[in-house]
């Protein structure tokens, strides 16, 4: 049994490492703008492979220059309370889990189809640093980070790393190269309806861009846009200041 012993500590200081790395990283880009991410690394090199010349665009914004029209389109597309929670919208999980519980039992499969339920803050935990690959070990990855993000890092700094770095269409990463890319323009200058457009794009962006994504998307995005437009004012852009103790 020693060797099973030794294997075990091998897995646990390994694990050990990996979350110190992730820590060094996270805290690295509270001064420092990350220059790729996981997934910009895996698209560039689906892409282009050993090329030099690759049609992957992106250029980093600061928070400051985004028109709030976006920043308060993309929360009601992705995460209308990001500033009020911690990382998770537990409720959110619990409907995602009974849902994929219900389509491997109607499919009869035992492969992991995790879907939904993953706040701002999750979906840049995976984006940073983990793979497209489904399983609960990722997922659970993916919460530990999620919460390194959110104690090492103020809200304001995630979503300005999320606007720059999520993926607007093929090759098409962040809101620079994103409102560039579709309207000529710099991300200051989107007005509502550019704004709701561009939101609506994020839960399909590849379908967004090229029409041979789009089979397998089931999204309608001029209802979707009318759906961001119409709830855009009611989404809040800094965290509810908690009540003062009496």
């Amino acid at each position: 049994m020693r060797w099973l012993s030794y294997l075990l500590k091998c897995l646990l200081a390994g694990f050990i490492a990996m979350q110190m790395y992730f820590v060094i990283q996270i805290g690295l880009w509270a001064v420092l703008d990350p220059s790729s991410t996981a997934f910009q690394r895996a698209e560039r090199w689906r892409l282009c492979g050993l090329s030099w010349s690759c049609p992957v665009q992106s250029s980093w914004v600061p928070y400051d220059k985004i028109a709030a029209n976006l920043k308060r389109a993309v929360l009601v597309s992705e995460d209308d309370i990001f500033f009020q929670h911690m990382g998770v919208r537990v409720e959110d999980m619990q409907k995602a889990w009974a849902k994929n519980s219900q389509l491997n039992q109607q499919g009869g499969k035992t492969k992991t189809a995790l879907r939904g339920g993953s706040t701002i803050t999750q979906q840049l935990a995976k984006n940073l640093f983990l793979s497209s690959e489904q399983n609960y070990f990722r997922k659970a990855q993916e919460l530990i980070i999620a919460g390194l993000l959110e104690v090492m890092l103020s809200k304001q700094r995630l979503f300005e790393i999320y606007l720059n770095s999520v993926e607007w269409g093929e090759g098409i990463f962040g809101v620079g190269a994103a409102s560039q890319h579709y309207y000529g323009i710099k991300p200051a200058s989107l007005d509502r309806e550019q704004a709701a457009a561009l939101a609506s794009a994020l839960p399909a962006p590849k379908c967004f861009d090229k029409a041979q994504y789009c089979r397998k998307a089931n999204i309608h995005f001029p209802t979707r846009q009318n759906f961001i437009l119409e709830n855009m004012d009611r989404v809040a852009l800094t965290p509810t200041p908690k009540p003062k103790a009496r």
